[in-house]
């Protein structure tokens, strides 16, 4: 039994991505928006299983997420997609200092690219209105989602990548 749950670890860390995004924890957040939680699973799973079992992780996240979200006119799917093929080409660091900086990058990068679709997405639906004072709100939330995601990336990322790691090697 104890067997079972080593080997299926990865998998089974995934349910507490949607958990933790409807947790929201408001002691992690800055300037009231939280760091990109599915950017800290998705990266060092597709590390250790590839581009393309990255890419269809993102969309099954990005699935879970959207069925969880109350507003159904805007996707995460795309930026969830693009970022687990795209963190599945990234090869591992034999330093491990490097590697524990190069995460926080990498997260950011995945965060910046993410929100952005997502703005993007509101803007075209609401391009009609022309109001522009949606910029400065929308663009201090994607820079804060940027900055917690590539602060909190080290920590999670190096400990999640350990432990699928080890239960890749157990199966």
């Amino acid at each position: 039994m104890n067997k079972f749950f080593i080997n299926k670890l990865s998998i089974i860390s995934f349910i507490f991505i949607p958990i933790i995004f409807l947790w929201h924890p408001n002691w992690v957040g800055f300037l009231g928006v939280q760091p990109y939680w599915p950017l800290f699973w998705l990266l060092p799973w597709s590390m250790i299983n590839g581009p393309v079992n990255g890419l269809i992780f993102g969309l099954f996240l990005g699935l879970i997420l959207d069925s969880l979200t109350l507003d159904n006119n805007f996707t995460q799917i795309p930026g969830l997609i693009f970022c687990g093929f795209l963190f599945g080409r990234i090869k591992f660091h034999s330093n491990t200092f490097v590697g524990h900086f190069r995460y926080g990058l990498i997260c950011s990068l995945g965060s910046f690219l993410c929100g952005t679709l997502y703005f993007l997405q509101i803007l075209f639906r609401n391009f009609s209105d022309s109001n522009y004072s949606i910029f400065v709100p929308g663009i201090k939330n994607i820079l804060a989602e940027v900055f917690l995601t590539g602060f909190f990336a080290p920590f999670v990322c190096s400990h999640l990548l350990r432990i699928f790691k080890s239960s890749r090697k157990t199966s």
